[in-house]
């Protein structure tokens, strides 16, 4: 292998760095086609059953994404010098390419403003709106705070900001590859899918990720029309953009700027910082160019591959630089160290040397970083498991153009005249060992203090994180998500389905309620309806018909467009009997009730709304004539957002407070399940939560157990590795010390400053092992080569210190100074980053230059020593 090395590599080092140079611009060719994925699709626990029966729940409801645009004027909000400007960016918004419909307070019919009797109602052409000037705008405006689909909703209850909803346009075969994606990867689950399934699969699966990338790009154009729009018009009125189509957009911007300015500035900084610590313009270049060229390669290899980055797991290339760095500046210590021991050999013969030296503990420290990376593929959330696949590939690169470029370098590169005298330089690894020396008790004592606060810190760890906290307050993200919570009811959607007791009883009570509708149709009227009306259908004329109010400005499904289920079947449905209100309106009270709950609505919303306009109560008569006699518009806007007549179900529609300190989204589901289960006195199986809510905490909750609990074993199986490499069990138990030392403190760190586990932060525990590991596996390769020439312990530390110690203490500084820039970012994840990495980089190298060599001077795990020149050993 040495031979192949100085024949192949060294040999010809021109070719060699011409190759490598090479394939990193083959690679740059393709990194324009790099792909970022912020879909919602990539962000969830993939195989789990609730995603499954989300997507089933929602293809019972029209559903279409929207953006949602908050107006708070200065002046009164249902003013002309309020509502005239708030039309004129309606009638803007409704031109921008992608929108299908927009929905203000101008066009929501007016029902109580002054109050009609369902006898107008069905006989009017057109209800009122905002838009005609004989509205009473003082009605109007009471109606909105008041009315129970509006208030909190459309209108903040202190009638000063309603919303705007922006419903965007539908990609029918977009939405219809995802069907059938999921139905074939099901089947895959079950039994192995037939060629000509596989090939439907592969097929399916390239179009539609082609189609998403599509979809992505034209909603990042709309979101930036919608803004413009937004903009020209703040001179009237405060104006938040919000939606996930927004949150989506904004967090690619955030991510893309901040890997270009971030990305040059810590190459920038790590030019300063190499420049200041070699003081040879030659450990500048060797470097710096292996890490930018390994990153381009990998990004080359992204792009070609169709490999996207997301939120998370672009981090990667920050890690890599981490890893690549270490690397580089390892062979360049050794290198500068051969300068100053055999200055007569020649400049190949040195890099060859060096490279043969440093090759079994970089490839050692490559495994074994690998395999700490390796435990982020059990995630279950893919831009998490892209991440460990990702730096499992980036790493292999790394180590590969490391050993390529750098040597091949080395060889070309003129020395300088005079070589430095690196062992003679003071240096602060030198100050690190005397201390260990003369304090090592104390090493101890503090290391036993901070494990204890470590552990500590890790109980108060949680997996709860507040979504807005992803942004800083200076952004329009975090102002809107602020103001739609503290005055439009809330932000995070929970769906609540409900099915009716049994079928037995559900037969039973429709059949009591049909027999009940043959008898009173005849003997009485209708509540609110004159008699002339009874026996015709009241709402033949359709009052409704252009009620724009489709969908619900905060609700994914909230009012959809589907034909309403159950028209012309003449048996109601459980859920417009006496019972099943009793049952709705329970539960209705019970969600309402919870702190953590915001804007609710279901049928018992719209039973209220009806009990008005039929001036009385429902009873078993007209709820039966709900179902099947409301006229269609009628039915979109209070009924189908909340009932599915093909499944018999019922839905209530939930907006938790996102924003709230207090919300425990574990805690909260499980107590409110558990809550309507014993007061509602239903069986399990009648009730099911799904939405965003559900299946963002069984993302948070599934961390604990495929990554925390997992730590454990990444650590049993680095502690094997060492114990091969190091052939000695006392030595491997040694070197897991540090790491895990350092691994308790960050995430100890963070459980005492209460930054929460989540599928950002969660990365951070695998790079800190990762880079622990490093440093150890490095230090104990030094310090056995070192022993081994006078069996001094002391000594061989001192030695260690100045050789390898001041590789890791280099790539730490670098690292450190560089990564510190993060934390200027406005995007929070990206700051976190930034200030974690700082300090496991910082607990890495304290654990491996500190607390490791103390345990080797206390334990003597390499066999007895002599007496050591500097003292008893």
């Amino acid at each position: 292998m040495s031979h192949f090395f100085r024949s192949v590599v060294l040999g010809r080092p021109i070719l060699s760095s011409g190759f490598v140079l090479a394939l990193a611009f083959l690679a740059l060719s393709q990194v324009g086609q790099l792909r970022l994925d912020a879909s919602s699709d990539a962000l969830l626990l993939q195989g789990d059953p609730d995603l499954a029966f989300y997507r089933e729940v929602s293809s019972h409801y029209d559903t279409s994404e929207f953006l949602v645009l908050t107006w708070r004027p200065q002046m009164p909000l249902l003013s002309p010098d309020s509502l005239e400007p708030l039309a004129a960016m309606v009638d803007e918004l409704t031109r921008v390419v992608g929108v299908a419909s927009v929905t203000s307070v101008l066009d929501v019919p007016l029902l109580e403003s002054p109050p009609l009797s369902l006898t107008d109602i069905s006989r009017a052409d057109a209800l009122p709106t905002l838009r005609d000037s004989s509205v009473d705008r003082g009605l109007a405006l009471r109606e909105l705070t008041q009315s129970p689909i509006y208030k909190n909703l459309l209108v903040g209850e202190a009638g000063d900001v309603t919303t705007v909803q922006v419903s965007l346009e539908r990609n029918q075969e977009l939405e219809q590859l995802l069907s059938e994606r999921e139905a074939l990867r099901a089947t895959k689950v079950l039994e192995p899918l037939s060629p000509e399934q596989t090939i439907q699969l592969s097929t399916v699966e390239a179009r539609y990720d082609q189609l998403l990338a599509q979809e992505t790009a034209l909603r990042r154009s709309l979101v930036a029309d919608v803004r413009v729009v937004a903009q020209r018009f703040r001179p009237y009125a405060e104006i938040f953009v919000g939606g996930v189509p927004m949150i989506a957009a904004d967090m690619l911007a955030f991510v893309e700027s901040d890997l270009i300015t971030f990305g040059f500035a810590i190459v920038g900084i790590m030019i300063v910082v190499l420049a200041a610590i070699f003081r040879d313009w030659r450990w500048v270049v060797a470097p710096v160019l292996n890490c930018a060229l390994t990153a381009i390669m990998m990004l080359g290899l992204l792009a070609f591959l169709d490999w996207r980055m997301t939120v998370i797991s672009s981090n990667f290339v920050a890690v890599l630089l981490i890893v690549t760095l270490s690397l580089s500046v390892h062979l360049v210590v050794r290198y500068r160290e051969l300068e100053h021991t055999t200055p007569d050999i020649d400049r190949l013969t040195r890099a060859a040397d060096a490279a043969r030296l440093m090759l079994v503990p970089c490839l050692y420290t490559a495994a074994t970083t690998i395999v700490a990376f390796a435990s982020l593929m059990v995630a279950g959330i893919q831009p998490v498991i892209d991440f460990g696949m990702m730096m499992t590939v980036g790493i292999v690169v790394g180590f590969l153009c490391t050993f390529i470029l750098v040597p091949a370098l080395m060889a070309i590169m003129p020395e300088p005249k005079r070589a430095l005298r690196t062992s003679a330089d003071p240096t602060f690894t030198r100050f690190l060992a005397l201390y260990v020396e003369r304090f090592g008790a104390v090493v101890l004592v503090v290391s036993g203090g901070l494990a204890v606060l470590a552990l500590f810190g890790i109980s108060r760890l949680e997996v709860e994180n507040r979504f807005i906290d992803y942004f800083k307050p200076s952004t329009e993200i975090y102002q809107g998500m602020e103001l739609l919570d503290a005055r439009l009811g809330g932000t995070i959607p929970l769906d609540i389905i409900l099915y009716p007791p049994t079928a037995k009883d559900d037969s039973t009570a429709a059949s009591d309620a049909m027999e009940s509708l043959k008898v009173d149709l005849v003997s009485e009227p209708i509540a609110g309806i004159d008699d002339d009306y009874v026996g015709d259908d009241p709402f033949a004329d359709d009052p409704f018909s252009d009620d724009p109010f489709s969908d619900d400005p905060f609700a994914d499904d909230a009012f959809g467009s589907d034909a309403f289920g159950g028209e012309g079947d003449s048996t109601p449905s459980y859920w417009f009997t006496v019972q099943g209100r009793a049952l709705l309106d329970r539960a209705h009270g019970i969600v309402d009730a919870r702190p953590e709950t915001g804007k609710v609505l279901s049928l018992s919303t719209a039973f209220k709304v009806m009990d008005g306009l039929y001036g009385a109560p429902l009873g078993a008569v007209e709820m039966a004539l709900v179902q099947n006699s409301m006229p269609k518009d009628v039915n979109e806007t209070l009924v189908l957002p909340y009932f599915s007549a093909q499944n018999d179900e019922a839905r209530i529609s939930v907006r938790a407070m996102e924003t709230s300190k207090d919300l425990r989204r574990d805690q909260f589901l499980k107590e409110l399940y558990a809550t309507l289960i014993n007061e509602l006195d239903i069986e399990p199986e009648q009730l099911r939560f799904t939405s965003l809510l559900v299946l963002y905490n069984n993302v948070l909750q599934s961390l604990f157990s495929s990554q925390i609990l997992t730590l454990g074993a990444v650590f049993l199986a680095i502690g094997l590795m060492f114990w091969v490499l190091f052939r000695s069990l006392s030595l491997a138990l040694l070197a897991l010390a540090p790491n895990l030392l350092a691994a308790a403190l960050v995430l100890g760190t963070m459980g005492l400053m209460s930054i929460p586990l989540d599928i950002m932060t969660i990365t951070i525990a695998a790079i800190v092992v990762g880079i622990g590991v490093d440093d150890c596996i490095h230090y104990i390769h030094r310090f056995r080569v070192e022993f081994a020439k006078d069996a001094d312990y002391h000594a061989a530390m001192h030695r260690s210190h100045a050789s390898i110690g001041r590789a890791m203490y280099y790539t730490t500084v670098t690292v450190v100074i560089g990564f510190s820039l993060l934390m200027l970012s406005n995007f929070t994840p990206s700051l976190y980053f930034g200030a974690l990495t700082v300090m496991a980089m910082a607990a890495a190298v304290a654990g491996a230059l500190l607390l490791l060599p103390k345990l080797l001077l206390l334990f003597k795990p390499l066999g007895p020593a002599v007496v050591s020149t500097h003292g008893v050993s």
